[in-house]
């Protein structure tokens, strides 16, 4: 005869299957959003062609950039920022305390999203998402190092990897240790995605935000993105 497992939650008695329901929903709600892939959606909307066939491939805001529509990149990054902030704050109202699992369904789906075959961004606008969601300080001072580290240096992915390493450390010093862990994890995804551009930085051949545009040889010997 067939009979559900029981586990203790508090001074109920609930079967195994329904108390992993909230795990598992939080982990595939935070997974579908952060698989849209809105670089690829707004470059088709907007008719600037399949961005998987421009410049890097890489479907995050800064290859938007390429096609020379500004406008379009930054709604870009907005977006892949939105959803990883949508993921945690959805999960939040649904099932309290399943955040973290939400922010890793979030990153792990924008970094390799079903859709496209498992190839995508990034994930340093979504990481800052999930940031923010988490905690607002975790996400303020992503954006603080993001941004001015962006605007000293003119490297995308310098700016973007500190900016997921603050993660974990800002969590540590502000005392939430249970989320270390996780950050760390999703820190190093995201650190794991740039390791082309790791490489370019210590041989000094990154391109600079705003620099100038390799030829289309030397773009696709690059092959990858500089975030997003």
């Amino acid at each position: 005869m067939f009979r559900l497992k029981l586990a203790i939650e508090g001074d109920r008695t609930l079967p195994t299957e329904i108390i992993w329901i909230p795990p598992a929903a939080a982990l595939l709600i935070g997974y579908l959003l952060g698989s849209i892939p809105f670089g690829v959606v707004l470059t088709r909307l907007t008719g600037a062609g399949d961005l998987r066939q421009i410049g890097s491939g890489n479907i995050g805001a800064t290859n938007v950039l390429r096609t020379g529509r500004k406008g379009l990149a930054a709604a870009t990054l907005l977006l892949d920022l939105a959803k990883g902030l949508a993921a945690v704050l959805l999960v939040a109202w649904l099932w309290p305390g399943e955040q973290p699992l939400a922010a890793a369904g979030a990153l792990i789906g924008h970094c390799y999203p079903v859709w496209l075959r498992f190839r995508g961004g990034k994930g340093v606008a979504t990481l800052m998402g999930v940031a923010l969601g988490l905690g607002w300080p975790l996400g303020l001072v992503f954006a603080i190092l993001w941004l001015g580290l962006l605007a000293i240096t003119r490297v995308s992915s310098l700016a973007g990897m500190a900016a997921a390493i603050s993660t974990p450390v800002t969590a540590a010093i502000l005392g939430d240790f249970d989320l270390v862990p996780l950050l760390l994890a999703l820190a190093a995804i995201v650190l794991w995605k740039h390791r082309a551009n790791i490489a370019r930085l210590v041989d000094g051949t990154e391109p600079r935000v705003g620099g100038a545009k390799p030829a289309p040889s030397e773009a696709e010997a690059v092959g990858e993105d500089a975030g997003g």
